[in-house]
């Protein structure tokens, strides 16, 4: 491919910072043909010839100069369809939408084997984080056992400034709001949906499965307490919103995303602010880390940009992992240390535990550490939405080898 020309969805704060990127870029043999939006009159930051806007889809579909789509869109569904025509019709594309890809990623991966196109998405999982490709080439093999890591930089912010500026959650969660961090509804961020829909795309990669959103448990931070905060200061260690897939057998892995309570020990405990970390851990290397900012204009734009220069050599994912002979599968058949603070819910009729490790019960709070099978936590969650309770995961796996 000589020279790529992009038909750009999306001209929000990630489409003009690929704009400028493109634009900055000597080597990146790119042009940007014609853009996608709703409104062109709209104002925005970065200036741009308005005749490169077109509110049409179809207008950049059917131009035969266009032989890459970069999709930046925040409707799932809006994108969904640019991206199933475009991959449908032999034209590559890149995107960065996660809600999207979590949802629809067997579909697409079978269109592009049966259609012999390519779908790159680097920047739907933590920004400038190269999270996928690394999966995709270097760790292409069965010896990983675990991906495990920050993957929202807004939650990550709050969390913060709760634990190191000794600020309140809801005074943090008004500044990451003010500072573009979270949105005015930030519950996309706060209740863990964003990491989830990564975390999906990841293991894709990372094991060679997928998993539908709706398997896989999840919860957010919202209800944190200042209890909690007392309780995770007087151990020693922070609490963070954190994503994770592990082998734990080698027949079987599982998934989930939840706080937990990240002793100074480890990697992802100095990972602070709107940054995100990754750990990977294999059966030969123990760990390696990969730190760096997951959002933003600039740092998402970057790793588009990356996608976009890998197409001048016609790079595309391989899904190796998919052919394995044995290919893990998902479970939640395992047992889990969690801990759970309450004060009118009645946690006790709700959840089963097979073991409990402490209890504390008081006038503004109550809380049970024990152990319960993750199935449990699944089957219960929306029992367990209630404002009076907040839920932790205390980590178990591989407590072996890190000390």
């Amino acid at each position: 491919m000589s020279k790529i020309k992009i038909g750009l969805f999306g001209f929000g704060v990630v489409g003009q910072g690929i704009y400028q990127v493109v634009q900055k870029s000597k080597n990146a043999h790119a042009e940007i043909v014609k853009i996608c939006v709703r409104d062109p009159e709209k104002p925005r930051k970065v200036e741009v010839d308005k005749s490169l806007f077109t509110t049409s889809a179809d207008e950049i579909l059917d131009n035969r100069d266009i032989n890459l789509i970069v999709e930046v869109i925040d409707q799932a569904d809006a994108a969904y369809s640019i991206v199933k025509r475009a991959l449908l019709r032999g034209i590559p594309v890149v995107s960065g939408n996660k809600t999207m890809l979590a949802h629809h990623l067997p579909e697409l991966i079978e269109i592009q084997k049966t259609h012999n196109v390519a779908l790159l998405y680097d920047a739907s999982s933590c920004g400038s984080i190269p999270v996928i490709r690394n999966l995709e080439e270097y760790y292409d093999n069965d010896l990983l056992l675990e991906v495990k890591g920050i993957l929202n930089g807004s939650s990550n912010y709050i969390l913060s400034r709760v634990f190191d500026h000794a600020e309140s959650y809801d005074s943090a969660l008004a500044q990451a709001q003010a500072l573009g961090f979270a949105e005015s509804d930030p519950s996309f961020d706060i209740e863990g949906y964003d990491s989830l829909f990564k975390l999906v795309i990841i293991t894709v990669h990372a094991l060679g499965t997928y998993v539908a959103p709706e398997k896989i448990f999840t919860y957010g931070i919202s209800t944190i307490h200042d209890s909690d905060i007392r309780y995770a200061r007087e151990k020693n260690v922070k609490i963070k919103l954190v994503a994770q897939v592990v082998k734990v057998s080698d027949e079987h892995f599982t998934m989930f995303v939840m706080p937990e309570f990240v002793t100074p020990s480890k990697y992802i405990y100095s990972v602070d602010d709107e940054y995100n970390g990754v750990v990977i851990r294999g059966e030969c290397y123990d760990r390696q880390f990969m730190f760096g900012k997951g959002a933003g204009s600039l740092p998402t734009a970057s790793s588009i940009l990356s996608d976009i220069m890998a197409r001048l050599n016609n790079y595309r994912y391989e899904y190796k992992k998919q052919n394995y002979m044995q290919k893990p599968d998902y479970t939640t058949d395992i047992t889990l240390k969690v801990y759970v603070r309450y004060k009118e819910t009645d946690v006790h009729g709700i959840l089963n535990f097979t073991k409990v490790h402490e209890q504390y019960t008081s006038e503004d709070s109550n809380y049970v550490i024990g152990d319960i099978q993750l199935s449990e936590l699944l089957a219960k969650r929306d029992r367990l939405r209630g404002k009076d309770v907040f839920l932790a995961n205390i980590p178990i796996f591989f407590l072996n080898r890190d000390n």
